[in-house]
């Protein structure tokens, strides 16, 4: 008779190496480990010293049930900011990832340690682990970290160009609307994710995210960190193209306690977003002169190139009211009546989150589903205003301005987060 942890279903879980992807599958992980599944996590191995860099080994020594492995991605392992660089990581992951991830999954299922694999999870874009699935004739779920908005998004890209969009003659055609597109109203070219903007039809990483979506279709199942109500036209269309879609989320409701109540304004841009010393000193003093106090998370590699550096003179203004930090949890931020706003680059994680915490946003988005993220909190669910950057507002201006509109977003917010706790009920 086999142990106790050999005769568990055993699934193989695969996230895209980015914090943002690689938070919702380790809280999916841990959550299908609590209901009985032997669970093997794996990491790229650049990422995987990543996570070892920033939470120590000990976090990756598992359990007996529950074991972290890790596949070569193609990266130079000399190269510390090398993830940061999404068009090298998309093309390596491409080209290196699929014969190393059928390898390991060979030893796993000749190790008489762990029973046999009878699933895999990988992120959406991990496409190409669906065909190591259909190698051993078991099913390949896709987990969609970011919006359903932003995957019908990435669904149509190749209709895009069919249509002969892109490339497009002009920049000016980024505000021409787009109707056509299946449960997406009220949408224009540029609130699109952003690699519509290389205008081009074989640029990496819009062939890669479109490519990405479509080879989704072709998995057992989706599952999307979302609720129903809160996409529910776009979860119907995609149901109509691949009735397989399952909503999950959001998978963080945590609650903890920062101030007064909705006075603080909380900014943090992501694990990858990157910009330039004078933009990162340029938006310090506009926090500094909005006279609100804040929270700032400012990781070490936010500046291009060089580790964030802010004078002295901003930290005196800012000393009795500002607190600048590298790291926090922010589920438990985002669930602090403190915290009033939340200024964000509106990627999918921190946009459930935040509806889960019920705190309206200021969106500046960079990059990806970022635009269509925000495009929709502003328009379509009322929860945020966009950073006008044609009218060039300094950030001190917005929050003033998000201030005179707090209470109708509140009020907003406050149904979503009853929907969200739905979602998950």
């Amino acid at each position: 008779m086999g142990s106790l942890e050999t005769n568990k279903p055993h699934i193989v879980i695969v996230p895209f190496p980015a914090q943002g992807h690689v938070n919702p599958m380790m809280l999916l992980a841990k959550l299908l480990h609590s209901r009985g599944f032997f669970i093997t996590f794996v990491n790229t191995e650049f990422n995987h010293r990543r996570l070892i860099r920033s939470k120590g080994p000990d976090f990756v020594k598992g359990l007996p049930d529950f074991q972290f492995k890790t596949i070569p991605e193609g990266l130079p392992s000399s190269d510390r900011n090398a993830t940061q660089d999404l068009r090298v990581l998309c093309d390596s992951i491409r080209k290196h990832c699929l014969a190393p991830f059928v390898e390991l999954l060979a030893k796993l299922n000749s190790s008489p340690q762990v029973p046999t694999v009878t699933c895999i999870i990988s992120d959406g874009l991990m496409s190409f682990a669906i065909k190591a699935a259909e190698q051993l004739g078991i099913p390949e779920v896709q987990f969609w970290t970011a919006s359903a908005c932003s995957f019908m998004g990435y669904l149509h890209f190749s209709e895009l160009v069919k249509r002969g969009i892109i490339p497009f003659q002009s920049e000016t055609f980024l505000n021409e609307p787009i109707d056509w597109v299946p449960g997406m109203s009220n949408i224009r070219l540029r609130d699109f994710p952003s690699f519509v903007k290389a205008n081009d039809p074989n640029d990496i990483l819009f062939d890669y995210f479109g490519s990405e979506a479509q080879n989704c279709l072709k998995a057992s199942a989706i599952i999307f960190n979302a609720f129903e109500d809160f996409e529910h036209e776009v979860f119907e269309a995609i149901a109509a193209k691949f009735p397989q879609i399952y909503t999950i989320g959001p998978l963080h409701l945590l609650a903890r306690h920062l101030h007064g109540t909705n006075s603080v304004v909380y900014v943090n841009y992501g694990s990858i977003t990157v910009m330039s010393e004078k933009h990162l000193k340029e938006f310090a003093w506009g926090l500094a002169n909005s006279k609100h106090p804040f929270l700032w998370i400012v990781r070490p590699d936010v500046v291009m190139g060089d580790s964030a550096i802010l004078d002295l003179e901003f930290l005196k203004e800012i000393k009795e009211r500002g607190l600048i930090i590298s790291w926090c949890n922010q589920y438990e931020v985002l669930s602090h009546p403190s915290v009033g706003v939340f200024l964000t680059h509106c990627g999918w994680n921190s946009t459930v989150e935040t509806i889960s915490g019920g705190v309206p946003v200021i969106c500046w988005p960079f990059f990806a589903d970022q635009q269509t993220n925000c495009r929709y909190a502003c328009t379509h669910w009322g929860i945020g205003m966009e950073v006008d950057h044609d009218k060039q507002l300094k950030l001190g201006d917005h929050l003033i301005l998000i201030s005179t509109d707090l209470l109708r977003k509140l009020s907003n917010m406050v149904n979503w987060k009853y929907y969200c706790q739905r979602g998950i009920t």
